[in-house]
């Protein structure tokens, strides 16, 4: 049994105890009710917050036992799905390198201009099960000089500073054990009782309360390699990078309420949306950018790049594009290549490191630990998905499910009797010649780690005030979900420190009588200046390629406009949508039979970009009749969607409520319908609902 009946412990005769270690990190001693913390042999354990290293900025430890048995327990929790990332969608395509970065590594993938890659991304939610908040966003280059994995998430930082807090994190934010609820949402007491006391993570709270955590689809995210890595040059030395993937249409998010209904309506639709737009031809395309600095410079920030959960702003250092991504093949078959496909942070080619970043030190050889259980043994790499395409040999024999027959009495090395075995490559993979930092081996973070709300602050005050007034409205969502008033007071305590006007709207929100006190920083709280990149609005590319426009029609309506609409579209690159009370479509106006793609009731406006009402008046009044006809307009609106229309529509516009105005326009003008289309209409907002 891995769990043994609480045992007095010396500690125990006195109460508990809370203190902040140099981090800034929470300590809770045991004592009162609460027995000591030990390993599943019985050992106990001093500090649960931080791995063991050589120095506060030094590697992590192999001998770091109390680490490696938390996360290998963690990584066989779940038989046979992912216990993260569960649900994924995947895709073939390609990398072509556009700029070198010879002066900094040796990796062909990032040397050679002009060379063609192959690649396989996965994208994936995080938190729910395979029946399904953060994207995950994985890349599986087939270099030349092996599999190189780029694994990151659609946001550039992360909850914990150290990895030793994965598996407390995760069991904090997944479905409650004792009940088995609620799945796949973090609207939860344990989630937020962790928050409360876990100030690092803020930041990324911040993010995750965005409208960054509600795309419009998997081809308007940006990827971020979220670790700060490290580039190696012919001579061994090294320069720090941080990776990013740009989508060349920009990025673009949905509304809270249009997320909602998108969900019920098809929870498969940003999956569907992906498969469409390659089986169409207009293959999501990205920029892979980077952050080069170098230690001196990583040495004058006011933070520690090598802490996941702090960014490196753009205004500090700008992002070179080296390259570019097209996705253009849907897999064959979902679970042979979606479904097995495994990614490693460990998998690097010669010329790519790592960096002491602590969270990415434990997760190393964490996803080798679950890949050999959920994938069924050591072979999982002989999967063709997961096999590099380029020659690979070693020594490394047997195991469950071997799929080659390897020949030959030797498999070992340095041997006499094999003359023509594999052997260690000049070329080959060496670690950057780092010195290693002065200290003494321990469980401490560096100083620098301590300032947990800085760019809270600076990430909430570059926002629009719009997309502020998400983030407070998401947030008064989340915490009243949570029973526990102490957790919600203490969440808005820490808001306190980021932003006091954010504090007491998400107060207000919740009904609170007063704003509960501030925790007191354990690092000053730096004022930067905001970044404009850090937005989604204004961040988006203004056009239609890859938006949907779903057009209404009904018994008489005009075809030469549906035509006309129809035409104007998809010659700025979208796709129309037919939608009609029934799916075997219309008589129109001219005797005509037109058919439907799709049927009103199942075919809601939170499925597309904008909307078009192509109606007769004898038509829109009697959708007027029709709740599924009042809804898609009244969404549509709500959701700030374009809406263009006819002469014969207005009864339905009427019925909906909605007034002719901005983004409201005639589709007799079809470059200002087509214009707004391309947007949303946010100064609409204020009129359509209240927020925090």
């Amino acid at each position: 049994m891995s769990t043994a009946a609480p045992r007095p412990s010396p500690a125990s005769a006195s109460p508990s105890t809370e203190i902040r270690g140099a981090g800034g990190e929470l300590h809770q001693r045991c004592g009162g009710s609460h027995p000591a913390l030990t390993t599943n042999q019985g050992t106990p354990v001093a500090d649960d917050q931080n791995s063991l290293r050589p120095s506060p900025r030094g590697p992590g430890l192999l001998e770091d036992f109390i680490l490696r048995e938390k996360i290998t327990h963690f990584d066989h929790e779940r038989i046979p799905e992912r216990i993260v990332h569960a649900r994924g969608s995947g895709a073939h395509g390609t990398f072509t390198l556009t700029k070198s970065l010879a002066k900094y590594t040796r990796a062909a993938v990032l040397t050679e201009v002009g060379k063609t890659t192959p690649v396989f991304a996965r994208f994936s939610t995080v938190a729910g099960g395979a029946g399904s908040d953060v994207r995950g966003f994985a890349m599986k280059f087939y270099t030349t000089q092996g599999n190189w994995d780029l694994v990151g998430n659609n946001m550039p930082v992360f909850f914990i500073q150290d990895a030793i807090k994965f598996p407390d994190l995760i069991h904090a934010v997944k479905m409650e054990p004792d009940r088995g609820f609620p799945q796949a949402a973090s609207a939860h007491d344990t989630f937020w009782d962790f928050i409360s006391l876990t100030p690092e993570s803020m930041h990324t709270i911040m993010w995750a309360m965005s409208d960054r955590a509600l795309p419009r689809s998997l081809h308007d995210i940006e990827g971020f390699g979220v670790h700060t890595f490290r580039l190696v040059d012919t001579e061994g030395a090294s320069t720090f990078v941080k990776f990013h993937w740009r989508p060349k249409r920009g990025v673009h998010s949905t509304l809270w309420d249009e997320a909602v209904k998108r969900a019920g309506a098809d929870p498969d639709s940003q999956r569907r949306a992906l498969f469409e737009s390659i089986q169409a031809g207009d293959y999501p395309e990205w920029d892979l950018a980077v952050q080069l600095f170098t230690e001196a410079q990583a040495e004058g920030f006011a933070f520690d790049p090598l802490d996941a959960t702090k960014l490196v702003p753009e205004e500090l250092v700008p992002l070179e594009v080296i390259g570019h991504m097209v996705l253009d093949r849907w897999p064959d078959n979902f679970f042979a290549e979606t479904e097995q496909v495994a990614f490693c942070p460990a998998n690097v080619v010669p010329g790519i490191d790592f960096s002491n970043d602590p969270l990415l030190q434990g997760r190393l050889p964490s996803y080798l630990d679950t890949q050999l259980l959920r994938l069924g043994g050591p072979n999982f790499h002989q999967i063709p998905i997961n096999a590099p395409k380029c020659p690979f040999a070693n020594h490394q024999r047997d195991g469950h499910m071997q799929m080659q027959v390897p020949k030959g009495r030797v498999a070992y090395e340095p041997s006499s009797l094999d003359r023509g075995g594999p052997r260690e490559a000049a070329e080959g993979f060496a670690s950057a010649a780092v010195p290693a930092d002065d200290g003494v081996k321990g469980r401490v973070r560096p100083e620098r780690f301590a300032d947990h709300y800085s760019q809270a602050r600076l990430f909430y005050r570059s926002q629009t005030t719009y997309e502020q007034a998400h983030i407070a409205a998401a947030l008064v969502f989340e915490l009243s979900k949570v029973e526990t008033p102490h957790v919600r007071a203490a969440i808005v305590g820490h808001l306190r420190n980021i932003d006091e006007d954010l504090a007491t709207r998400v107060a207000g929100g919740l009904g609170l009588e007063s704003l509960p006190d501030a925790p007191r920083p354990a690092a000053p709280v730096v004022d930067y200046p905001p970044s404009p990149a850090l937005r989604t609005i204004g961040n988006g590319k203004p056009t239609l390629h890859g938006r949907r426009i779903g057009v209404l029609v009904a018994e008489g309506s005009d075809g030469d406009t549906l035509d006309a609409v129809r035409q104007a579209v998809e010659s700025a690159g979208g796709r129309i949508v037919v939608v009609a009370p029934k799916l075997g479509g219309v008589t129109l106006a001219d005797g005509a039979r037109r058919t439907a793609d799709g049927q009103l009731a199942g075919t809601p406006s939170v499925a597309f970009d904008a909307i078009a009402l192509v109606l007769s008046s004898d038509g829109a009044r009697s959708l007027t009749r029709e709740a599924a006809a009042v809804d898609f307009v009244r969404d549509a609106f709500g959701h700030l969607k374009a809406i263009g229309f006819d002469a014969g529509a207005q009864p339905l516009l009427t019925a909906a409520g909605v007034p002719i105005g901005p983004g409201v326009v005639s589709v007799g003008d079809l470059p200002a319908f087509l214009a707004s289309a391309m947007t949303r209409q946010w100064d609409r907002e204020k009129q359509v609902r209240t927020l925090p």
